[in-house]
């Protein structure tokens, strides 16, 4: 995690200041090289022959986070960041597992994106990006978008199996991390749906129980999951109280709640 996409997720996921000068050249750069110039979606590796991102490798969660860093970063009204946006309104899906794959571009390179089920990590980096356009900016088709998304995940109960409520989908998803990279946990699946006034819905209610009991007694939230060793400088330190994670619990709960009252 120590190339140029990720070192602006991080900073985007600190608040950095979408104005100086090395974030606006971290944004071009991957604007430049992994934006795939066909479609407008983002890809893990460059084209050699076009330059861009190369048009097989794009993928959702990808596009998802890098849309969500060049929005916080102040750049929703670059064309370049609406073709992304564009690419997550037509082409995102939310199967569960009831229907036939889908086929053709980008979906057959991809079957682990897509598939006849969805993965969540693709679902919830494309709601995650979306959410963060303001609501008088949201397009139809992105406001459909997260609508349909944050439905699919309110039927999984934020972090359940759809078909047995009683399984997690991922026992990671409990342990509580920052930053998550293409991975996601409970808090910021429920944060995103906070965001979009859904996190209130009863089927996220033991999400909510799951969050909250995690406080310790000075009501802080540890770093329990972590991908220091792999930063470039690591990120606070995993089983101490965590800033970061106590802001996001603090603010989707107190949130959640006052949307109840």
């Amino acid at each position: 995690y120590q190339g140029t996409v990720w070192q602006l997720l991080i900073l985007a996921e600190l608040g950095a200041d979408g104005a100086d000068e090395r974030v606006r050249r971290g944004c071009e750069a991957v604007l430049r090289d992994s934006q795939d110039r066909l479609s407008g979606g983002f890809a893990t590796d460059r084209s050699k022959k076009d330059g861009g991102g190369l048009h097989s490798r794009v993928v959702p969660c990808l596009t998802g986070n890098l849309v969500f860093s060049l929005v916080r970063f102040g750049l929703l009204d670059d064309p370049r960041v609406q073709d992304g946006i564009d690419w997550l309104t037509t082409y995102s899906r939310f199967d569960d597992g009831d229907g036939e794959a889908p086929t053709g571009w980008p979906y057959d390179a991809w079957q682990m994106c897509w598939g006849r089920h969805s993965c969540h990590m693709g679902v919830v980096k494309t709601l995650k990006a979306l959410a963060e356009i303001p609501p008088p900016r949201r397009s139809p088709a992105a406001q459909r978008t997260l609508d349909d998304g944050a439905e699919f995940m309110l039927r999984h109960h934020v972090h359940k199996r759809s078909h047995d409520l009683t399984r997690d989908s991922k026992p990671g998803w409990k342990r509580l991390g920052f930053p998550l990279m293409y991975q996601t946990d409970v808090l910021e699946i429920l944060g995103i749906l906070a965001k979009l006034g859904r996190a209130g819905d009863e089927r996220a209610g033991e999400a909510r129980t799951l969050v909250a009991s995690k406080a310790d007694a000075q009501g802080r939230w540890k770093l329990q999951s972590t991908f220091n060793g792999r930063f470039v400088v690591d990120i606070e330190t995993r089983g101490d109280p965590s800033r970061w994670i106590t802001l996001r619990a603090l603010t989707t709960l107190l949130a959640t709640d006052a949307r109840q009252q």
